[in-house]
């Protein structure tokens, strides 16, 4: 490892460390089963550091500079410096998991305060903080409506329009419990309440809904899929995300068991890769949800302190009593998006909100007065993003738009999605003046 910054062993240093624990060489540390031994070459040639640098530099020029309406999961909010400054102290940096809780009392507390934030926003009783993402906490909302369901059953229902990435997380999540995810179908962009009512049977032990919906569209009668649900004894899943929570119902008043999501939606720069999975739900499931809990308590000197309630993952607990195989701690990264919920405040919270339905609202209005285009496809109310049709091909469109500097998606044949935050929303006038050249 000579020339790492991150682990500067010589030579000398590892042979000292080899002879402490009585082996010959690194190897000697594994057993590795010779049928699923890598025995052949990475072809990766040897680099300084400085030459990595100047590779990687290379490498991420080639990056388009293009401004992003870029959204379906992945929204870009503005972090507040505070949150880059304080989650990079060395106590949270460090402190990567708490297997001895009683020495990170700060951690835990932000921890504590984290779930705490998402018990208000969902009116659940119970979150966690170990959820890798969205896609994986459905996936494991599947699992426990499995565990805990009386009555046999077999089906996942989910919205047809869900993000294709989710559904095939949730399907490999299932398999292995023999269960099948079926989609229902959309009415303009809701729930086809009439075709899930069809498609709900007692062998239903889950069904899924968004609000808002991949496509942005606020669900406008969430409370009557929960109704289905139960009517069938199935658990009722609702996604959402910490900013459309500030302003919609309280999934707990419309009926949801289990709420799942982005969290990431504050805290962290969008990545479109690195998440933060919401995980709330009601307190009759404490027992069956995965991940781990931070709970408030008192020590001997009667002093409030903080510890690991419940650790339900493999890591903790016998695998055959495990309720998760999840073997990471989303911590550092749930602590930035407490960061970030602290720094706005209630007030700051709704108000950010408020500005996605109004900013989604105003690019909307702009867009279906250019010609060929029309917005929002969908006559619903919308939150952050929305979906617009193109008399053009919307690929072709969305590539003649990205030749201009701008980056949306294109979700069918002549359909994109477009979607607008604070982090964007200067750059407004000059995706409308793009789109009339390029329409």
């Amino acid at each position: 490892m000579t020339g790492s910054p991150y682990a500067p062993h010589t030579e000398a240093e590892t042979r000292a460390m080899l002879d402490a624990v009585g082996v010959d060489d690194e190897e000697a540390l594994f057993d590795i089963p010779d049928a699923v031994a890598f025995d052949g070459d990475l072809d990766i040639p040897a680099r300084d550091e400085r030459a990595v640098r100047e590779e990687m530099a290379a490498t991420l020029e080639r990056n388009d500079d293009v401004v992003e309406f870029l959204g379906r999961g992945h929204h870009d909010h503005y972090v507040p410096a505070a949150v880059e400054d304080l989650a990079g102290r060395s106590e949270f940096l460090t402190s990567y998991t708490q297997y001895q809780p009683e020495v990170t009392q700060g951690f835990l507390q932000a921890l504590f305060e984290y779930q705490s934030m998402l018990v208000e926003l969902t009116g659940l009783s119970v979150a966690n903080c170990s959820m890798y993402d969205a896609a994986t906490a459905l996936g494991e909302a599947a699992l426990l409506a499995d565990r805990v369901r009386d009555a046999d059953g077999d089906r996942v229902l989910v919205p047809e329009h869900l993000q294709s990435g989710r559904r095939a997380t949730l399907e490999r999540y299932v398999a292995g419990a023999d269960l099948a995810v079926e989609a229902y179908p959309m009415d303009d962009g809701c729930a086809d309440l009439d075709a899930l009512e069809s498609a709900v049977g007692e062998d239903v032990v889950m069904i899924y809904a968004e609000n808002p919906t991949v496509r942005g569209v606020i669900e406008e009668r969430p409370a009557a899929v929960g109704d289905l649900a139960h009517d069938a004894d199935a658990l009722f899943c609702l996604g959402s995300d910490p900013v459309a929570l500030a302003l919609l119902r309280e999934p707990a008043a419309v009926g949801a068991d289990v709420v799942v999501g982005e969290a990431d939606a504050l805290g962290l720069p969008v990545s479109y890769g690195t998440g933060l999975g919401l995980f709330a739900c009601r307190e009759a499931y404490l027992r069956q949800i995965p991940g781990r809990l931070v709970g408030a308590s008192t020590d001997a000197a009667d002093r409030r302190a903080f510890t690991l309630t419940l650790q339900t993952r493999e890591q903790h607990i016998r695998k055959e009593r495990a309720t998760s195989n999840i073997c990471t701690n989303q911590a550092w990264v749930a602590l930035r998006t407490a960061m970030h919920v602290a720094a706005l405040g209630p007030d700051g919270l709704v108000e950010l909100a408020e500005r996605c339905v109004r900013e989604a609202a105003g690019l909307a209005e702009r867009l279906d007065a250019v010609s060929g285009i029309e917005a929002p496809v969908h006559d619903r109310h919308h939150f952050r993003e929305f979906v617009l049709g193109s008399d053009r091909p919307a690929p072709a469109l969305a590539d003649d738009l990205l030749a201009e500097g701008f980056a949306v998606h294109a979700i069918d044949e002549h359909r994109l999605q477009a979607c607008v935050t604070e982090t964007n929303a200067d750059r407004v006038e000059d995706l409308v003046a793009a789109v009339e050249v390029v329409a």
